[in-house]
C-alpha cells in the first residue's frame, strides 16, 4: 500500500507542480500579452500625440506658460496617485521583483490600473517615460491575478508574478529571450527549472498573442533597431569598443551615486504631503521637450535615428552641430533619467537608460572618426556603448547582452559585445555599486517599514512525501526570500547540503532567513515542505 500511495503522491506532485504550470503559464501568456499589447500600442499613440502637441507649442511660444500649468497639475495628481498607491511609485521593475520574491504583495486588478493610466498618463506630458517598466509590471499583475484567481498557492502566485512580468517586458520588446533571462537574472536570481518552465511558457504564448493583435490592428510587430549594420570589425575596433564601453561604465556610475543623492533629496520635500516634488522633474522634462525632441518618449526613434552614422533622419538642435546635439540629448536624458528614479515617477527607465548609452556611443564616434576611426565601425560603438552603460547600471549582463542581439537582428557584433558588457559589469563591481532596481527595491522596502521588527529566524521542519520539495534539488526548489537551508537531517545524519543535494521525505530541514517571525516562516515554507491536503 506504501508503494502504491507513493505513485500517486508522485503522479499528484507532477499534476500539481507540472502540468499545472504550464496551464497556468497559457493563461498568463494570453492575459499579459493582450493587455501589454493594448498598452504598448496606447502609449505608442501617446508619445506621437505629445511630439505634434509640443512642436505646436514650439511654433506658438504664446502657449508656454499653459504648458507648465499643466504639467504642474498633472505632477500633483500623479504625485498624489503614487503617494496612494506605492507599489507604482518607479518604473514598476523593483516592486514586481520584491512581489516575485515574496517580499511585496499588492492587489493587481489596483495596480494593473493605477500604473497603465500613471504611465500613459506621463507619456502623453511629454517627459522621457518608456513603457517596459510598467509593462512588467502589468504583466507581473496579470501572473498575480490568474494565480489568485484559481487560488494557487503562495509560492505558485510567485512563480506566475515573474512568468507574467518575463512575458510583458518580452510583449513591450517583442524580444522573447531578453524577457525570460530578465525574469531569471533579475526576478528570482535563480535559474530553476519552475522559473524556467512557467516564464518560457508565457513568453511564447504572449508574444505570440502580441504579433497577432498588432497585425490585426495594422500595426508594425517588429521592434528591432534597422538602420544598425555590422561589417567586420578590425582589430583597432577593439580598442575603440573598450574606450567606449569604460566611458559608458564611468557615466553609469556616476548615474547611481547621483541617483542616491537625488532620492535623499527628494524624501526631504514634504510640500502636499510629498506630492509636490513631482513638480520638478515634470517641469525640467517639460522645457528640455521644448528644446529637442529626442529628450521625450523612451528613447526608440532617437535610437533608430542613430543607425549607420546618422541615416538622414537625424535631426539637429537650432542648426547646431551633431556633436553638440548629442551632447544635449545624453546630458537632457541622463538628468531626467536620474530625477525619474530619485523621485520614483511611474514610467519606465530600461529605453531612457539605453537612449542615453547609445546617445554617448554617437558622441564619441565624433571622436573617434576624428582620430582616424573607419566610420563603419560606428554601428558597433553605438550598440556596444548603450549595452555597457545598462550593464553598468542595471548590473545585468547576460540581459544586456542578449538584447543586443535580439534588438539589431544579428550575431556579428558577439566579440565586441562581450568586451563592452564585461568591462560595464566589472566596473560596476569595481566601485561596488548595486544593481539600480535592486536599489530601489532596497529603499522601498526601508520606506514601506516592511523590514520593521525582523530579525534573524531559524526554523526546522520535516519534507513530507508528496510535497513540492521532494525528490527535488535545494537549488530548484523557491525558497522564501533572503533565507537558505543551513543543515539536513536524514537517517541518523546530519549534514550542511549544498545545492545539488537532494531532499526526500522525511528529511528534516533546518531554515534561516530574516523575518517578522517565525511563523511567517514555517507559512511560507509549509508550502513547500508540506504535502498538499485533500
Amino acid at each position: 500500500m506504501s508503494g502504491k500511495k507513493s505513485i500517486k503522491n508522485r503522479l499528484k506532485a507532477v499534476g500539481e507542480y507540472g502540468l499545472n504550470l504550464v496551464v497556468l503559464g497559457i493563461l498568463t501568456g494570453l492575459f499579459s500579452g493582450a493587455v501589454v499589447t493594448l498598452y504598448n500600442i496606447v502609449t505608442g499613440i501617446g508619445e506621437e500625440l505629445s511630439t505634434e502637441l509640443y512642436s505646436l507649442i514650439v511654433q506658438n511660444p504664446a502657449f508656454i506658460p499653459l504648458l507648465f500649468i499643466g504639467l504642474a497639475a498633472g505632477a500633483i495628481v500623479i504625485g498624489t496617485a503614487t503617494r496612494l498607491i506605492p507599489m507604482i511609485r518607479g518604473s514598476g521593475v523593483p516592486q514586481i521583483e520584491g512581489a516575485a520574491r515574496g517580499m511585496l504583495h499588492f492587489k493587481w486588478y489596483v495596480v494593473m490600473c493605477s500604473m497603465l493610466a500613471a504611465s500613459v498618463a506621463c507619456v502623453f506630458m511629454g517627459l522621457p517615460a518608456g513603457s517596459e517598466g510598467p509593462s512588467l509590471e502589468i504583466g507581473g499583475c496579470a501572473g498575480d491575478a490568474v494565480g489568485t484567481t484559481l487560488r494557487r498557492p503562495l509560492m505558485v502566485r510567485r512563480l506566475q508574478i515573474a512568468a507574467g512580468a518575463s512575458a510583458g517586458l518580452a510583449t513591450a520588446f517583442n524580444a522573447p529571450v531578453t524577457g525570460l533571462i530578465f525574469a531569471m537574472e533579475e526576478a528570482f536570481r535563480s535559474f530553476s527549472a519552475q522559473v524556467f518552465t512557467c516564464s518560457a511558457v508565457s513568453v511564447l504564448v504572449a508574444v505570440t498573442v502580441r504579433n497577432l493583435m498588432r497585425a490585426a490592428m495594422g500595426f508594425s510587430v517588429g521592434f528591432t533597431f534597422t538602420t544598425f549594420e555590422f561589417a567586420p570589425m578590425d582589430p583597432m575596433g577593439y580598442l575603440y569598443t573598450a574606450a567606449a564601453a569604460l566611458c559608458a561604465a564611468l557615466l553609469g556610475i556616476l548615474f547611481y551615486h547621483l541617483m542616491l543623492l537625488c532620492r535623499r533629496g527628494f524624501a526631504k520635500v514634504t510640500f502636499l504631503k510629498g506630492a509636490g516634488k513631482y513638480i520638478i522633474p515634470f517641469m525640467v522634462a517639460g522645457a528640455f521637450g521644448l528644446i529637442t525632441r529626442y529628450a521625450m518618449g523612451g528613447g526608440h526613434e532617437f535610437i533608430q535615428s542613430l543607425g549607420s552614422l546618422y541615416n538622414g533622419d537625424f535631426q539637429t538642435i537650432f542648426g547646431a552641430s551633431v556633436a553638440v546635439t548629442l551632447l544635449v540629448v545624453v546630458i537632457f536624458r541622463f538628468i531626467s533619467t536620474i530625477l525619474a528614479v530619485g523621485c520614483g515617477l511611474p514610467y519606465g527607465v530600461f529605453v531612457p537608460v539605453l537612449a542615453t548609452g547609445a546617445g554617448l556611443g554617437a558622441l564619441l564616434c565624433c571622436g573617434f572618426t576624428g582620430a582616424g576611426m573607419d566610420a563603419a565601425m560606428a554601428d558597433y560603438i553605438i550598440i556596444i556603448t548603450m549595452a555597457a552603460y545598462f550593464s553598468t547600471v542595471v548590473r545585468a549582463p547576460i540581459t544586456a547582452l542578449i538584447m543586443i542581439f535580439e534588438f539589431t537582428g544579428s550575431f556579428q557584433s558577439l566579440l565586441p559585445a562581450l568586451l563592452g558588457v564585461g568591462i560595464g559589469y566589472i566596473v560596476g563591481e569595481l566601485f561596488r555599486t548595486q544593481p539600480v532596481f535592486e536599489k530601489c527595491l532596497e529603499l522601498i522596502v526601508h520606506d514601506q517599514h516592511i523590514a520593521q521588527g525582523a530579525a534573524k529566524r531559524r526554523v526546522s521542519m520535516e519534507v513530507e512525501e508528496g510535497s513540492y520539495a521532494e525528490g527535488r534539488s535545494i537549488r530548484s526548489v523557491l525558497w522564501p526570500a533572503g533565507g537558505m537551508v543551513t543543515e539536513v537531517s536524514a537517517e541518523n545524519s546530519r549534514f550542511v547540503p549544498d545545492g545539488k543535494t537532494v531532499l526526500h521525505a522525511g528529511d528534516k530541514i533546518t531554515f534561516e532567513c530574516t523575518a517578522v517571525s517565525d511563523e511567517d516562516v514555517k507559512a511560507c515554507l509549509g508550502e513547500i515542505v508540506r504535502a498538499k491536503r485533500e
